[in-house]
């Protein structure tokens, strides 16, 4: 009897997860069938920003000389949101990276939300899908260098504009900067691959892409295919190669078992994620050439006109980097090694007076550091509350500490921040063996200018002349991320039934319970059939990881033909002339704070004071912070003191007790004289 009574739940079980599984079955090509309608629809609309943000476009770079395609757009603050015009604007910039604009404001938690919600004027740099001809990565700065200024002047009594670039928009604001120093407040690099070279042996293994497929050749290639527009179909499909767990199973798997609750989600990501958005091959070329093969913007090699190389270390603006150990296109080491080849020390970095702020979230994926809502309301809510913090930090390296504010210290947050002193060895700490890795290379590069050198001599010409505007076109729509979309439309007659079938089942919608025994075992075939993915994409990895180091190892026999890719190694001579200029740098910079030991008065004293002894251990929190800004707003002398004055006043004086505390503390008598 008890056998029978068994098998009978056993078999109402089976019964209830087939009902379920078709039911899902239902509603999943329901949804794929909207995905591809509203990838149509998208298209049909011009392909607007996905900003839930009413917004209004105050400049256009079609305007400006040179032209490019980017647009400036005012955030209009929602209504009830009130935004106070004095405080410091924030300009937030989205990647272009075959993407459309709009993810960094996507949703309510977001940059632009939080930033919104702090009462700051917010503006967003947008772009349009198409470039205009010919256009380059030097016009493109030169328009955001144009949008940038207007907002400072319209708003005359703020601080400088705070920027936030979001992946590949972080390296283009770090050229930016190094380019015009001045131009902006702080600057924010989230996700941004400044030191592409880098990352872990045996994990990022997409550095190795640009070597295997002979370099930068492709790229023209492709661009030219197109009629001199790269495709930006093409670098998402590179994203999802990178990641066939997500791509071939996870994401739809996903859909499918959570049907009755994934819809909107997945449809406002894939809405974003499916809108190709193009370069000029001009943009793509140096993009691929001067970052990601030959790595010339780490190494201050990279021009952008003229003759004029770039220098990270030019940067003037208090940097903060923002990245995670859980990203697998710009995993820490790519984020944060360029401070390392930037600076030989934590002392180069004081003497250049020099801000540079890092946070490192321990598992977020790339796209969830401007994209989560979680990391929205901690991560970047804490950034934009500490910007003007930001700017009073004493030169130096500090990583952002989060820890949570029981005191309530601050009204404006949940958290307490402190910023800790960093040593350029705690970034080493985090590779396994940098400079070792990196010598391959240059090889790499060296084989990428000539392959480019031989295709645009022998071959471009006539790729061009095979591609006509219908051509071209032709071979776009033919793409087989695009292929995916709209085949699984209602331009595909099969899945027209569905439709009507959907709205019927989620009538009668009767899913298993979640203790079903065979709902368990779908469970468990989807975590193999991902387990066996994660196998393939590990030995994928292995297997070009392998290939890259054996190809442009130094017994490699490439380097018979490229003897260029290694550098001879400095003279003696060479060596000790660069230790002397340095050090001639340094004791200079040092005799300079030494003569501004005794200059000022009561404000300059009471700073110091307050300065040496709450930042003695080399940690500063929110909560000196607050004590300082509480100071300058009530005591009658502090108060008179412009915001931006007071700001360069607690930089110069926490600066001067890095170069002599003992000194700059007795000096204080003759700031500070009794009868004060």
């Amino acid at each position: 009897m008890g056998a029978q009574i068994e098998a009978a739940g056993l078999v109402k079980q089976a019964r209830d997860y087939l009902v379920d599984a078709g039911q899902r079955y239902v509603i999943f090509w329901d949804i794929v069938r909207k995905r591809g309608n509203l990838y149509r629809d998208h298209l049909k609309a011009g392909q607007p920003p996905v900003l839930v943000f009413d917004h209004e476009i105050i400049m256009d770079g079609h305007d400006l000389t040179p032209p490019s395609n980017y647009k400036l757009a005012r955030i209009i603050p929602p209504e009830g949101n009130k935004v106070d015009p004095k405080q410091r604007p924030v300009i937030v910039i989205d990647p272009r990276a075959g993407h459309g604009p709009g993810i960094g404001g996507a949703k309510r938690d977001s940059e632009i939300g939080i930033a919104l919600k702090a009462g700051h004027p917010v503006y967003f740099i947008l772009f349009d899908k198409d470039p205009v001809a010919h256009q380059t990565v030097a016009d493109v700065e030169e328009t955001q260098i144009a949008f940038i200024e207007e907002v400072a002047r319209r708003h005359p009594h703020s601080a400088k504009p705070s920027v936030a670039g979001n992946c590949q928009a972080g390296w283009a604001l770090a050229i930016l900067a190094a380019d015009r120093p001045g131009t902006t407040g702080p600057i924010v690099l989230n996700g941004s691959p400044l030191s592409y070279w880098a990352g872990l042996e045996g994990k990022d293994t997409m550095r190795y892409l640009g070597g295997m497929l002979g370099g930068v050749w492709v790229n023209a290639l492709l661009a030219d295919l197109g009629g001199g527009i790269f495709d930006g179909a093409n670098l998402v499909l590179n994203f999802e190669a990178m990641n066939p767990v997500n791509t071939f199973w996870k994401k739809q798997y996903q859909v499918w078992a959570n049907a009755d609750s994934e819809e909107r989600r997945y449809l406002d990501f894939e809405r974003w994620w499916n809108g190709y958005f193009n370069l000029t091959k001009e943009e793509i070329h140096f993009i691929v050439d001067n970052l990601f093969i030959d790595n010339r913007l780490e190494t201050g090699q990279l021009v952008l006109r003229g003759d004029k190389k770039l220098r990270l270390k030019d940067i003037q603006e208090p940097i903060v980097v923002f990245c995670s150990s859980g990203d697998q296109i710009t995993p820490p080491q790519q984020a944060l090694n360029w401070i390392v080849h930037t600076w030989n020390s934590l002392e180069e970095i004081k003497h250049q007076g020099q801000v540079v702020v890092y946070m490192i979230h321990p598992t977020i994926g790339h796209l969830g550091i401007f994209v989560s809502g979680k990391v929205a309301v901690k991560e970047h809510k804490e950034m934009i509350n500490s910007f003007d913090m930001i700017e009073m930090l004493p030169p130096g390296l500090y990583e952002m500490v989060f820890e949570a504010d029981e005191k309530n210290i601050d009204p404006r947050s949940e958290n307490l921040i402190r910023f800790e002193g960093r040593e350029i060895e705690d970034i080493i700490a985090l590779d396994d063996h940098m400079t070792e890795e990196e010598t391959l290379f240059p090889l790499a590069a060296a084989v990428s200018q000539r392959n480019d050198a031989f295709y645009d001599a022998y071959l471009s010409a006539w790729v061009k002349a095979m591609m006509t505007p219908m051509v071209a076109d032709t071979l776009r729509q033919l793409h087989p991320m695009r292929v995916s979309r709209y085949g699984f439309s209602d331009l595909n007659p099969l899945l027209w039934p569905f439709e009507s079938a959907a709205r019927k089942v989620k009538k009668q919608r009767t899913p298993a319970a979640p203790d079903n025994l065979f709902l368990g075992w779908e469970r468990a075939a989807s975590n193999w059939i991902e387990t066996g993915l994660e196998y393939y994409r590990l030995a994928s990895s292995f297997g070009v990881e392998s290939a890259f180091q054996m190809l442009y190892s130094e017994r490699s026999p490439l380097n018979w033909f490229y003897p260029e890719a290694s550098p001879a190694p400095l003279s003696t001579e060479e060596m000790l002339e660069r230790r002397l200029v340095q050090k001639q740098k340094s004791k200079a910079e040092r005799e300079r704070w030494l003569g501004k030991m005794r200059q000022g008065g009561f404000v300059e004293g009471v700073v110091r004071a307050v300065v040496a002894i709450t930042a003695a251990d080399e940690i500063l929190g929110r909560e000196t912070y607050m004590r300082l800004l509480e100071m300058a707003q009530r005591h009658e002398r502090l108060k008179t003191v412009d915001p931006t004055d007071f700001r360069r006043i607690v930089r110069d004086q926490a600066r001067i007790l890095q170069v002599n505390p003992p000194l700059a503390r007795e000096a204080l008598r003759d700031l500070l004289p009794c009868e004060q």
